[in-house]
C-alpha cells in the first residue's frame, strides 16, 4: 500500500507525530500503567466514576461540617451531578456553614468582560442552579462563599484561593485540546517555559476554535454546532492553583450523548502517557498526585470504523 504522510493542520495544538502514533496504539489493557505512582489511572465504567465523584465531593463536606473545618473546594461546571451532591446533604442534614466553592472558569466576551452570575449560559449560573439553590436554605453556605471568577476579582482570584490555605480539592477533566479548566495551550495568554507556566494564575484567555467547537455541542448551546454562540474568551484559574490543591480528581469519561462518539478517546491518552507540557495542559497531572478515572468508553482501543461514519 502506497503511504501518505503529512503534518497535522497549524491549528492544532500538539503535532508531534511520533507520540501521537505512540499513544493512539495503548490498549485498553495497557493504558492503567504509569511510572508514578501518585498519579493512579484507574479505568471504572462511567456510572462508577459519576458515584465516586458525586461521593468524594459530599464526604468531604460532610467530614468538614462534623469537624467544624473549613472545606475549599474547586468545581467545574456545568455539572448536574452537583444536584445528587444537594440531595446527599439535604437528606442527611448537613450544615454547609463552612464550605467555600471556587468555581475553575467563566465565560468573557471579546474584551475579558466576564460574563456575570445572572447569565443563564453561564458557569457561576449553572453552579448555583445546579447546587447552592438546591441545598436547603436552613443548610446552604452564605452565598458569598460561593465564588466564581468576575471581572472584579480576576486579578486577585488566585490570592482569594490562596488566602483560604489553598483548595483541598481540585476536580477537572480535560478538553478537546487537553486544557485544564479553560488553560488552554494555544492561547497567546499561557505562554511560558513548563517552569514558567507552573507557576501562572487566573486570567482572562483566547479560547481555541477546538473548544469553541467542542462546548457547541453541548446542551447549554442546544447540541447544534453553532459555534458562533460560544463565548470568544474565558477567565480561568491558572496552573499554580490546580499543582497547589491538597488533592486532585480528573475525570475522562465524555461522550457525545450516549454514543461512542468522543474527543477524549485521543487526548486522554495524551495527556495520561504524552509529555508533560504546556501543549497539554492537563498532563501536568502526570508530576502529581491525582486520582485520575477512565470510563470504559474512553479506554477501548482506538480502531477504525468506516461503517459508522458521523
Amino acid at each position: 500500500m502506497d503511504e501518505f504522510k503529512y503534518s497535522p493542520s497549524k491549528y492544532v495544538p500538539f503535532r508531534d507525530m511520533e507520540v501521537l502514533e505512540r499513544v493512539r496504539k495503548i490498549k485498553r489493557e495497557d493504558i492503567e500503567k504509569h511510572s508514578n505512582p501518585d498519579f493512579k489511572i484507574m479505568v471504572k465504567t462511567a456510572h462508577e466514576i459519576g458515584l465516586i465523584f458525586i461521593t468524594d465531593i459530599f464526604y468531604r463536606i460532610k467530614e468538614a461540617s462534623e469537624k467544624n473545618e473549613k472545606i475549599v473546594l474547586i468545581l467545574p461546571n456545568p455539572v448536574p451531578d452537583y444536584r445528587d451532591v444537594a440531595y446527599l446533604i439535604n437528606k442527611f442534614r448537613v450544615d454547609c456553614r463552612n464550605l467555600y466553592v471556587f468555581a475553575m472558569d467563566e465565560y468573557a466576551d471579546e474584551e475579558g468582560n466576564v460574563a456575570p452570575e445572572t447569565w443563564r449560559w453561564g458557569f457561576k449560573y449553572a453552579m448555583y442552579d445546579n447546587f447552592f439553590y438546591r441545598i436547603d436554605k436552613d443548610l446552604r453556605p452564605p452565598k458569598s462563599q460561593i465564588i466564581g471568577p468576575a471581572t472584579e476579582n480576576i486579578k486577585d482570584y488566585g490570592k482569594m484561593i490562596a488566602d483560604m490555605g489553598g483548595a483541598d480539592a481540585c476536580y477537572s477533566g480535560p478538553g478537546w485540546t487537553g486544557h485544564l479548566a479553560f488553560i488552554e495551550p494555544d492561547a497567546p495568554e499561557f505562554e511560558g517555559t513548563l517552569e514558567e507556566w507552573k507557576q501562572m494564575g487566573p486570567r482572562i484567555v483566547t479560547l481555541s476554535p477546538f473548544t469553541l467547537a467542542q462546548n457547541s455541542l453541548h446542551g447549554s448551546f442546544g447540541m447544534s454546532g453553532d459555534i458562533a454562540r460560544v463565548p470568544p474568551k474565558a477567565a480561568t484559574i491558572g496552573p499554580a492553583e490546580v499543582i497547589a490543591s491538597k488533592y486532585r480528581m480528573d475525570v475522562n469519561s465524555l461522550l457525545i450523548h450516549g454514543t461512542q462518539t468522543t474527543w477524549q478517546r485521543l487526548m486522554t491518552r495524551l495527556v495520561a502517557h504524552g509529555p508533560v507540557t504546556p501543549k497539554l495542559p492537563t498532563s501536568i497531572h502526570q508530576l502529581l498526585k491525582t486520582d485520575f478515572y477512565i470510563s470504559e468508553d474512553i479506554a477501548r482501543n482506538i480502531e477504525d470504523d468506516w461503517d459508522k461514519g458521523y
